[in-house]
């Protein structure tokens, strides 16, 4: 793994591919995605990258990471997991190394313009120190960006995943989620200013999402995740190997029917969703 805090330019490795069948494991997954897809369209339209110096907090098997990483900038790629890092190299090349779930962040004072912390707060024990190290890390006016599940008494679709056993240690998670109004409490308390804060992933979609989720760990009789990113989806490419008949019966006959249903989330305008999105700016 690349020594953290260096001053490479990491390369975009761009992969140029026609054949559905030839792309890396991870691509042919996000095709079929639901949540991952719109995650990475709120990125896009929400977050500038180009020319800044980026830290990705939590890259996983890498594939969000790369590809919000061909919108520009210059990447550093971390996860909590060894496993999870070598999955990833696939996509993202050398440039990352492993942190410690509560340690600090092994890099300098203000050397980061932006940092991405997608799906990673969920998973530690001291949120807020994370917090605190990311604000270290970022110079004045950096921005931070967060996604987590959301918890709550009236999110219903939540109720529905611990009655069929998806429990946080499945997904990995320290807890189940975030409110928003708790994400903007936490980026307060840290030296940030919450300069966007919305949600995504909708009734229809999460609910898809859910179901696919048990469907895996059920089949594959999951109780406990072996990774800290959790293990409600294929994590290698071996797992996918495993699978690849049923991933091909998916892709062909169910998921395009599921793509059209989880369309109607637009029509649920005054619905919050089940994920958070937000952007917090460091203040002096």
């Amino acid at each position: 793994m690349a020594a953290p805090g260096g001053g490479n330019r990491f390369p975009r490795s761009p992969i140029q591919m026609s054949a559905e069948k030839d792309l890396p494991w991870q691509v042919r997954l996000y095709n079929k995605s639901l949540m991952k897809k719109e995650k990475v369209s709120l990125i896009r339209r929400h977050v500038r990258q180009e020319g800044k110096r980026i830290l990705d907090l939590g890259c996983a098997q890498g594939v969000v990471s790369w590809m919000i990483r061909q919108r520009g900038g210059e990447f550093l790629h971390t996860d909590l997991d060894l496993a999870n890092l070598q999955t990833a190299r696939e996509l993202l090349g050398n440039h990352l190394f492993q942190i410690q779930e509560n340690g600090p962040l092994p890099l300098r004072d203000r050397s980061f313009d932006l940092v991405f912390a997608l799906d990673i707060l969920e998973h530690v024990g001291e949120d807020r120190n994370l917090l605190r190290e990311i604000h270290r890390i970022l110079k004045p006016g950096g921005e931070v960006v967060i996604s987590t599940p959301i918890d709550g008494p009236f999110f219903t679709l939540n109720l529905l995943k611990k009655r069929a056993g998806l429990t946080p240690e499945i997904y990995g998670h320290r807890r189940q989620g975030y409110p928003v109004s708790r994400l903007k409490d936490l980026l307060d308390r840290t030296g940030f200013q919450v300069t966007r804060a919305r949600t995504y992933s909708k009734f229809f979609t999460e609910f898809f999402e859910i179901l696919l989720n048990i469907f895996y760990t059920r089949k594959h009789r999951i109780r406990h995740s072996k990774l800290r990113s959790g293990s409600i989806t294929p994590t290698s490419g071996s797992d996918m190997d495993q699978n690849r008949r049923l991933f091909r019966i998916y892709s062909i006959f169910v998921y395009p029917l599921v793509y059209l249903v989880t369309r109607l989330d637009r029509l649920l305008f005054w619905k919050t969703g089940y994920a958070t999105f937000v952007i917090g700016r460091k203040t002096q």
